[in-house]
């Protein structure tokens, strides 16, 4: 019971994969070999590399540590092998006029030593942040590149007629592909998300936990604006459970924005 409990508590990227992997032959199955089946096969591919990319994360980075140890064991004999060469009278030291301005510049030389030592322990996380902050800006790209896709995919263009333009997009998509392709956008949106998690799912890092929660953030944003279309779409076109089901879903996204760990990324109707 341990075991299936503890499998509820975190990703599994590999779940990821192959939720993108069926999200390209679903939409590739329904508009062919279509941009967005392309996008789809690229975000199958950034799920693969994700796997990797975030075990690389996690794992321990050897050269730097001992790169970090050699040289806090440098610094450590110097003072060392300096220290007991110095000739200084403590007794003289502590009655010199100059105490106060000597004691400064002992205690400054000491917090310079220190943060130089802070400084080069943290090298290590500071290194793991900066990979998971460009894996996350990459996502944040496809986001972006996603929503594209659906801006000029308006239902009030089928459930209104009127003349279009010369540079007016080709509109040839049925009511119900056009839902279709909607869905398959905003569910693109959630596992761009997904992946974002992954990255970060074991991080103590904040800020790179606070960059994953902005791309949370703006996913859900975006597919917002997609179930409006849907749901706009549903009530001029589609029976009355269509639109029950749209708001549905639309509550479940709102509360999966707060949701922080789960082992598989959301699935939908084919």
């Amino acid at each position: 019971m341990s075991t299936t409990q503890s499998s509820y508590r975190s990703f599994n990227p590999q779940k990821i994969v192959d939720t993108t992997a069926s999200l390209e032959r679903r939409i590739g199955e329904r508009f062919g070999d279509s941009s967005l089946r392309k996008i789809a096969a690229e975000l199958n591919q950034v799920a693969r590399e994700a796997v990797v990319r975030s075990q690389a994360i996690r794992e321990p980075i050897v050269s730097v540590r001992l790169g970090i140890w050699t040289l806090v064991i440098a610094i450590g004999a110097l003072v060392w092998f300096v220290t007991p060469r110095s000739k200084l009278d403590w007794h003289n030291f502590v009655q010199s006029s100059d105490f106060l301005q000597n004691f400064d510049a002992g205690l400054e030389s000491f917090v310079l030593l220190g943060a130089a030592l802070l400084s080069l322990v943290t090298v290590e996380s500071r290194i793991k942040r900066n990979r998971a902050l460009k894996a996350i800006h990459e996502l944040r790209a496809m986001a972006h590149i996603i929503d594209m896709h659906q801006l000029t995919k308006d239902p009030e263009r089928i459930t209104r007629s009127g003349p279009a333009t010369a540079s007016s997009p080709e509109r040839q998509m049925t009511p119900f592909e056009l839902g279709r392709y909607l869905d398959y956008c905003s569910e693109l949106l959630s596992l761009v998300n997904k992946i974002g998690a992954v990255y970060v799912q074991d991080s103590p890092d904040s800020t790179a936990l606070a960059a994953a929660d902005q791309l949370a953030t703006l996913t859900n944003d975006l597919s917002r604006t997609i179930w409006q279309k849907i749901m706009i779409l549903d009530i001029a076109t589609g029976p009355p459970t269509a639109t029950v089901a749209a708001a549905t879903v639309q509550a479940v996204m709102t509360d999966s924005a707060s949701a922080s760990s789960t082992s598989s990324a959301p699935q939908a109707n084919g």
